[in-house]
């Protein structure tokens, strides 16, 4: 949950403010979503100085029922470009590049193959699932 924090927090002062949530909305195409953004801010952020710190952030995912399996799917579909149900090493790359990751296409090859079960190249929604839920309940 920290590396997803992070993620928010482009300027690394231990805080999201609403336009860096707004801009990761954007990077992953959830544009529709940015209208919701101040409602998310007076839910979340408990101390009311307009920013969700990490604490915050961590009672949010509490208060939802952390992440849910829709949340997990549109993570997913995030990454599967072009909606075939895989997400490949180019998708990987892409997807990481828009968000400001420097990532290489050999290292998105090995995530791929981490999290590839079936051995076919490419990561489907049930090893993305397994992926996800493993990560989030060893955090």
């Amino acid at each position: 949950m920290k590396r997803v924090f992070d993620k928010f927090d482009s300027n690394k002062d231990g805080k999201i403010s609403q336009q860096e949530y707004k801009a990761v909305l954007r990077a992953i195409s959830k544009e529709n979503l940015i209208e919701e953004v101040p409602q998310i801010f007076r839910v979340a952020d408990l101390d009311g100085d307009g920013f969700i710190d990490f604490k915050e952030f961590m009672e949010a995912q509490k208060k939802e029922g952390g992440i849910k399996t829709k949340d997990i799917q549109s993570a997913f579909y995030t990454f599967d470009l072009n909606g075939d149900g895989k997400i490949t090493a180019d998708e990987v790359l892409k997807v990481l590049g828009s968000l400001g990751e420097r990532c290489s296409i050999e290292d998105c090859r090995k995530m791929v193959r981490a999290v590839d079960r079936d051995g076919d190249g490419v990561v489907d929604m049930d090893e993305f699932m397994t992926m996800m839920t493993r990560t989030l309940k060893s955090n």
